[in-house]
């Protein structure tokens, strides 16, 4: 044998194994990968801590630190605090919508914050840009868990001093 041919059969048997590893390593990875951030349920999860960030005067941040704080007081359900989510409205909503939107939960019968009855389980923010001299954000609630959810879609906008000037199911765009 040839130093020629014992080259090839070192390439060869290298080239095997690599392969050999790459087909048992790559699905254990995915598995692992899939595992690591999908939670077993009632068991903490070792995944990496995930963050939020905002910023003072941006109107997404301004909104979604209104609706997690709304959402949070309206719904713990041993102790809902009504004190809270009024004072919330009177510091996030301008002294106008405040009264609008009084008179339209008294005509519908529901929080007009949510535009529902319930508290949602999952919300996301949006930004939508400007309107006018305002900015308008998109929120979206989500109500129901697992296979029965039900998804509601509300445009606030702020005004120019960053209150809350009207929320709607329709873009003031």
């Amino acid at each position: 044998m040839n130093s020629n041919t014992t080259a090839r059969k070192h390439v060869r048997r290298t080239a095997l194994i690599a392969g050999l590893v790459a087909a048992v390593a790559l699905p254990l990875g995915l598995t692992a990968s899939a595992r690591a951030s999908v939670p077993a349920p009632g068991k903490a999860a070792a995944v990496a801590p995930r963050s939020v960030s905002g910023t003072p005067g941006q109107a997404m941040t301004r909104v979604a630190d209104f609706y997690g704080a709304y959402i949070d007081a309206k719904g713990d359900y041993e102790d809902p605090d009504a004190a809270l989510a009024t004072v919330l409205r009177t510091h996030y909503l301008t002294v106008d919508f405040a009264q609008r939107l009084t008179a339209w939960e008294e005509e519908n019968g529901t929080d007009g914050v949510l535009r529902a009855q319930n508290v949602p389980a999952r919300w996301t923010v949006t930004d939508n840009g400007a309107v006018g001299n305002g900015h308008e954000v998109i929120v979206t609630l989500t109500f129901g868990s697992e296979g029965t959810t039900q998804r509601t879609r509300l445009f606030v906008l702020l005004e120019r001093y960053d209150r809350i000037a009207d929320i709607s199911t329709a873009s003031s765009r």
